[in-house]
């Protein structure tokens, strides 16, 4: 056995409950048991810190991985020191018991440890200082404080836990700050390449290792505008796009939410389709862009072809040039309506209407009288009148296809107006 070693605490008179480092009521039994017992444990903190390691090492492989031995055993051994000189309230003068594991928190998110492989190695941590206590009472001092550290465990795992509070509240903190930072980095890259940077081979490169996208290769843009509403025009579009092994990068900015999708060898439809169940807003998709170099013009596109929609749903811009360019021209439209629809539009309502709506199934079925009688559930030859009509109002042919081309974009021109 070994000689026993008086330290402090030993052989005090019973004074009642006592309050050491940190406002803790204790036995006095348990109080000097742990000033005794933590005394001895400061001379021993670096066998428990290399005991530590080697624990921690065994069961989270992520340190060996990360080569971070080294780095773990330091963290060990000062986290295991602070532990000790806490419980035997030999923390230094103004020092903040928790400094240690608040700065082995901040560290470890910076390193890209996960949170639960940290707090695994905190409370192997605890588990080793809880052997080193007891330990310490049989081997040292006989079994001489085995029951007052009974009546001290749960204020030994108290410290324990505050600690690792201490530790994951100082790591969500800097994890926060690491991804505002991260994306405010990955919003600055973006903005460059709508800019038109994407010129500069250096700040392409940047940017597709910012992006996590191939710097060059087939792309999609894709736009959405921020509705008054404040709900999202388009939900979870990386979820969807996902499963498909399309990789994706996406940013809510002030007035739009913006998509560049990686299109590697599928063709543009599947993207399309994809999104397509999770648009609840005006949604636009460019036509393939060559390489992040060219997303500025994806950009310009997609947001044109959202523009062209008056309500919710998903416009390809191929899919819907006409409308495009009225919108890109929003001085015309006015000219092309009264030019294109002239007199039909000074027809009373009731007739106007009835008259645009015959126009568009007759244009939307090649002219055709009886494919555009069957739409609007009418007879062929009411369709019929109805041309002549409409061409004398007009004096446009639907015959000619000049004049119905012109046709086409003074109705398409018309229902962007908010006529019928």
């Amino acid at each position: 056995m070994l000689p026993t070693r008086r330290g402090a605490g030993e052989n005090r008179p019973d004074t009642g409950t006592r309050s050491g480092t940190g406002g803790r009521p204790l036995p006095p039994e348990s109080a000097d048991a742990l000033r005794v017992l933590g005394g001895v444990l400061i001379d021993e903190v670096d066998g428990l810190a290399d005991r530590l390691t080697v624990m921690v090492l065994h069961r989270e492989p992520t340190y060996a991985e990360l080569d971070m031995v080294e780095e773990l055993r330091g963290a060990c051994r000062a986290n295991m020191e602070r532990g000790v000189q806490t419980l035997a309230e030999q923390v230094p003068g103004g020092v903040d018991p928790e400094d240690t594991s608040r700065q082995t928190g901040r560290r470890r998110a910076r390193q890209g440890v996960p949170l639960e492989v940290v707090l695994r190695a905190y409370r192997l941590g605890g588990r080793v200082m809880w052997e080193a206590l007891l330990s310490t009472s049989r081997g040292r001092f006989s079994g001489r404080y085995d029951t007052a550290l009974l009546d001290a465990a749960s204020y030994v795992w108290r410290v324990n836990d505050r600690s690792a509070t201490a530790l994951v509240e100082a790591y969500r903190l800097e994890e926060l700050r690491l991804q505002s930072h991260d994306l405010s980095r990955r919003h600055a890259v973006l903005d460059g390449l709508i800019e038109g940077r994407g010129g500069d081979p250096a700040f392409l490169r940047d940017a597709a290792t910012v992006l996590g996208l191939p710097e060059r290769g087939p792309m999609l843009c894709v736009v959405t505008p921020v509705e008054p509403s404040g709900e999202d025009s388009l939900r979870s579009p990386q979820e969807a796009l996902a499963p498909l092994g399309i990789v994706s990068s996406w940013f809510l900015r002030p007035r739009d939410e913006v998509g560049v999708v990686a299109l590697g060898s599928r063709p543009p439809e599947v993207v399309a389709d994809a999104l397509r169940p999770c648009v609840a807003g005006r949604v636009g998709v460019s036509p393939v862009v060559d390489g992040l170099g060219a997303i500025d013009a994806g950009y310009r596109m997609a947001h044109t072809a959202a523009r062209t929609l008056v309500g919710p749903g998903l416009a390809v811009l191929d899919e819907r040039l006409p409308e495009a360019l009225l919108v890109d021209s929003p001085e015309l439209v006015p000219r092309v309506v009264r030019t294109a629809l002239g007199g039909l539009l000074d027809l009373p309502p009731a007739d106007r209407d009835t008259l645009l709506e015959t126009l568009r199934e007759l244009l939307a079925n090649g002219g055709s009288p009886t494919h555009a009688a069957a739409a609007l559930f009418c007879h062929r030859n009411t369709v019929i009148y109805r041309v002549r009509r409409i061409e004398a109002a007009t004096g446009r042919s639907i015959a000619d296809p000049r004049d119905r081309l012109l046709l086409t974009l003074g109705v398409l021109a018309a229902q962007s107006s908010g006529l019928p």
